[in-house]
């Protein structure tokens, strides 16, 4: 319309839509170009695919969702309100087949008595063999409505980190007067708004503020905000979540403009912002009224209408209508009236209402219907008196009244507080420790309230952060109150729509009450009202009005549903940024990488470590030979392994022995300064989670050891302890695992290298078996533990990662100079097995202390996590499967990892299955295949034949059950 909105007409954009080719201007969404061009059907409804229009112009929008396709890249259920308008967009509708006005599946609408709410629960289970082949394939192939692209997107999505004073979430007049209160204040300042101008309302209104046009006013305030070196301003950004500690989620949509991104721009960026105070100014969401056939193409929000016709210069339809039961109704009436467009009824529910403008009024009414299969062309009123009257039109806006936007308040648990003046909910203060609403929000709903309460909010804040700040003049707006007579639904047999994505009617909310889904949050799964991408924020509180009635019980007492995060739908790609190809699986390399790669050793991957399997010399033709040299060389004299990969965690404070202590299954209080102890980890359910070490290194200074497996699940693990059910304790703990290179020395003449190049020498009483000792190399402080993995004389030699490379050249040139060298990952399995030593194959999640022999570590004197669950009948006795040893004795000399034990008469079926094997290798050391294995009552078993079965590669071996402890089981090699 000539002389309205705020776009640009001097500059014509081209777009597509479902193939055909369209114009808008700069400053259009995408929703407001479509209606400029008479698009009134967009999309389809997702069960009964009847017919759907745009019903309003923000993130709540139910029905205009549509793919954008840009490249390969392709985006669904892409809100066509939230979408700035570019040159050569390309969005498709969905949901339709084969095209949006003739679509095969709209005989669902024709079959709706036979798919009311519920039926899918009733309908669906005989006959049972159906399931398989009938239902499943046919909803799944029915089920969703955008799809993905199958190949790959290349697009770049970040997440970022930010801190702040103050957040401040919504950039209406509320969140406007708070930035610029607080920026004045001289606080840190981010002003987000999910769209791509501030304003919010004052943007789709014809008020004036101090004098000037609303719009003029929102222009001068960012101004000033963009001088203010204090203050971010992020648009297109969604607060999505409040968490803990001040912390909030936030979408920014970077790329949201533009076809195609400039290098290194990202389509959108996941915020996580830390702030010390947070101002919600989301204000607040119009809902509907349920009548019959509500849901036709041109019934809107009466809002949203503003919006379309005062910010984007478009008029929904030519004859128009609006339907409310508040003051705000009018408000539709009087600026569409005074912008030339014909209305042609104001109908309100309420008998004393008045009316702002020259156009037909119509008191103590109500819509009880609409016509026009694809775009609506008449609507049936109910007057006063009784009778019914047909008035042609081609849109109507509904309002039903406001909802302020409580989501995030509720984010933490909390429940909103109904509010029977505004006839909604409204937040509970205090529900998100640090966050006030304000504003609609906050429910004033008139805009000098809410530049009022911004200023006020925004002041509280500064003096709790230490700031003196004198207000500065409030601008004079409207002041207009808001009044309203609550009414839900109209009435009548037609099918009255309240979620229109998921086609939920007021029937369906009275049929669950009916089938005693009464509760709130039975209701909404038995009829997935609310459970649709705007997760019914147009529908929720008019369908508990509903329900309440249907159950005689208050709006207050039936409560609301649970209200999560994210407010609006992300991306997986936003939230896992940087998670594919090395961001998903990074390379993590060792300090000793580039010279182990020059030696030719192949690497593995461990735990997301590259590490060496094995060190090849010249004239090895298999890895055999060198994992067997290796061996034998720790065995005979000296050896070095790079162990950097070790998780390591660094714990300290008072209660530091006690955090362990309720970690491990030993005791570590009792621990001495300058020892190390070996230590098992329970998960909650009584099973291993980890084996490890734990050194002392002071009265409250502990390192902690983890395997390379776990040592990620281990530090949450900590975190939950500590978060969750001992808060109590004063303690502290850090990852250190990249902080330190850590190299073991290990064979028998690991004590005479190491004291060739440690500034001071050792011996078995300056640190014995299971000590530790700061050490100095060469003027630099590290760290030596006396521990082995191997069952030799071992150390593990701890420095800062930088010296890492040069020590490990330093260790290898003393140990080639005494016979030794390096080992791999290969060699070092082997070493294990042979004494018996376990890793993550044994402790596989399904095993308890009982099982692998460690039984007696779980203390009696003090409680830990999983003592209690670990000692259920079933976890512990002869029928569990124990860790046991086994040889070959029969031909067969082959032993194969996950092949299951049997009797040796017994057939190799399930039934017969007594467990099976874990670990093997071959040990150059006893000439023979070993292996380790779990066996049911193995430990009782020592002696016996078992009979190995490998059905996959058809192997049968015939071993005997040993302990699992080859090597030197009296410990005296490693302890001399």
């Amino acid at each position: 319309m000539a002389g309205k909105g705020l776009i640009d007409r001097n500059r014509v954009l081209r777009f597509t839509f479902g193939g055909q080719s369209f114009e808008g201007f700069a400053g259009d969404s995408l929703a407001s170009a479509l209606l400029a061009n008479d698009q009134r059907l967009i999309g389809r409804s997702f069960k009964y695919h009847r017919p759907r229009g745009i019903v309003t112009a923000g993130s709540e929008e139910p029905n205009a969702l549509v793919t954008l396709e840009r490249g390969f890249a392709r985006e669904p259920n892409s809100r066509a309100t939230m979408q700035p308008l570019y040159d050569g967009l390309v969005a498709k509708p969905q949901n339709a087949w084969p095209s949006l006005k003739f679509d095969a599946l709209a005989v669902n609408d024709i079959l709706a008595p036979f798919l009311s709410a519920g039926f899918y629960y009733k309908t669906f289970m005989w006959p049972r063999k159906f399931w398989e082949w009938v239902y499943e394939p046919a909803i799944r192939q029915a089920a969703g409505l955008g799809a993905l692209s199958k190949r790959y997107d290349h697009e770049l999505y970040e997440k970022a980190y930010a801190h702040c004073d103050v957040l401040i979430i919504g950039a209406g007049p509320a969140g406007l007067m708070a930035a610029l209160t607080a920026g004045r204040a001289g606080l840190d300042v981010i002003l987000a708004d999910e769209h791509d101008q501030l304003g919010g309302r004052l943007l789709s209104e014809m008020e004036h503020i101090d004098g000037m046009p609303a719009a003029a006013w929102v222009q001068a305030a960012v101004a000033e905000l963009a001088g203010f070196a204090n203050v971010r301003i992020m648009a297109n950004t969604t607060v999505t979540g409040a968490y803990d500690q001040g912390v909030f989620g936030a979408l920014e949509r970077v790329g949201l403009g533009v076809e195609a991104l400039p290098e290194g721009l990202p389509r959108e960026t996941f915020w996580r912002i830390y702030t010390k105070g947070a101002i919600l100014c989301a204000g607040a969401l119009e809902r509907q009224i349920a009548f019959a056939n509500n849901d036709r193409p041109g019934i809107m929000a009466a809002g949203a209408m503003r919006s379309y016709l005062n910010r984007f210069g478009v008029s929904p339809g030519q004859r128009v209508a609006i339907f409310g039961n508040n003051a705000d109704a009018h408000r539709t009436a009087r600026d569409f009236a005074q912008a030339g467009v014909e209305v042609v009824a104001m109908i309100d529910s309420r008998a004393e209402a008045q009316s702002l403008g020259d156009y037909p009024l119509y008191t103590g009414a109500v819509v009880t219907g609409s016509r026009g299969r694809l775009g609506l062309k008449s609507i049936d009123i109910r007057q006063s008196d009784g009778s019914v009257k047909r008035i042609d039109c081609d849109a109507l806006g509904v309002s039903g009244g406001w909802n302020p936007s409580v989501h995030l308040t509720c984010h933490m648990n909390g429940r909103p507080v109904w509010d029977r003046a505004l006839a909604s909910f409204t937040p509970q203060p205090g529900a998100v420790p640090g966050l006030v609403a304000a504003g609609a929000a906050a429910g004033e709903m008139s805009t000098q309230g809410a530049l009022a309460q911004g200023q006020a909010e925004a002041l509280t804040l500064a003096k709790a952060l230490g700031k003196r700040v004198k207000p500065s003049t409030l601008p004079v707006a409207d002041a207009t109150p808001y009044e309203i007579t609550p009414f839900w639904d109209v009435g009548g047999t037609g099918r009255a729509w309240l979620d229109f994505q998921n086609d939920v009617t007021v029937k369906d909310i009275k049929q669950a009450v009916q089938e005693n889904f009464r509760s709130v949050e039975h209701m909404k799964r038995y009829t997935t009202q609310g459970m649709a991408t705007d997760q019914g924020k147009n529908s929720n509180v008019a369908a508990l009005a509903v329900l309440a009635d249907a159950t005689g019980r208050g709006i207050p007492e039936t409560g609301t549903t649970t209200f999560r995060p994210p407010y609006v739908p992300v991306a997986l790609a936003a939230l896992g940024a940087g998670g594919h190809g090395k961001g998903f699986a990074p390379e993590r390399l060792l300090t000793s990488d580039r010279i182990s790669r020059e030696r030719g050793a192949p690497m593995v991957e461990a735990g997301l470590w590259d590490r060496p399997s094995y060190f090849p010399l010249e004239g090895e033709t298999h890895w055999r030979q060198a994992c067997d040299r290796e061996v034998q060389m720790v065995r005979n004299t000296v050896g070095i392994c790079d162990v950097s990969t070790l998780g390591k965690i660094d714990i300290q404070g008072p209660d530091a022995a006690a955090f362990l202590d309720i970690l491990y299954t030993n005791s570590f209080a009792s621990l001495k300064q300058g020892r190390v102890r070996y230590g098992v980890m329970l998960r909650e359910d009584g099973h291993v989670m980890d084996d490890g070490t734990c050194a002392r290194l002071g009265a409250d200074h502990y390192l902690m050891t983890t395997t390379t497996a776990a040592a990620g699940q281990v530090m949450r693990h900590m975190d939950f302890v500590h978060q969750g059910l001992r808060p109590d304790l004063d303690v502290s703990f850090t990852s250190v695992t990249e902080h330190w290179a850590q190299f073991a020395v290990a064979g028998p003449e690991a004590r005479a290298l190491l004291n060739g190049i440690l500034d001071r020498k050792i011996s078995n009483k300056t640190l014995p078996y299971m000590g530790y000792k700061a050490v100095q190399l060469g003027g630099i402080a590290a760290r030596l533990f006396r521990i082995s993995f191997s069952g030799e004389h071992a150390y593990e030699l701890a420095v800062p990662a930088r010296y890492g490379e040069s020590l490990f050249q330093l260790l290898l040139a003393r140990a080639e100079a005494l016979g030794g060298g390096a080992y791999g990952l290969e060699a070092l399995n082997v070493l294990r097995i042979e004494k018996g030593f376990i890793t993550h194959a044994e402790i596989h999640g399904r095993t308890t202390a009982f099982d692998i022999g460690l039984a007696r570590m779980v203390s009696e004197a003090k409680d830990c996590i999983g003592k209690t669950m670990a000692a259920r009948p079933g976890l512990v006795g002869p029928e569990r499967d124990q860790l046991v040893g086994l040889r070959p004795i029969g031909e067969v000399k082959q032993i194969i990892p996950g092949a299951h034990l049997f009797a040796p008469e017994a057939e190799a079926v399930s039934e017969n299955d007594e467990g099976y094997v874990t670990s093997m290798c071959y040990s150059p050391t006893l000439g023979s295949v070993i292996a380790q294995a779990f066996l049911r009552d193995g430990r009782n078993r020592h002696g016996q034949q078992i009979k190995m079965v490998e059905h996959l590669s058809g192997v049968t071996t015939l071993c005997e059950v040993c302990a699992p402890v080859f090597f030197d089981p009296e410990g005296g090699r490693l302890r001399g």
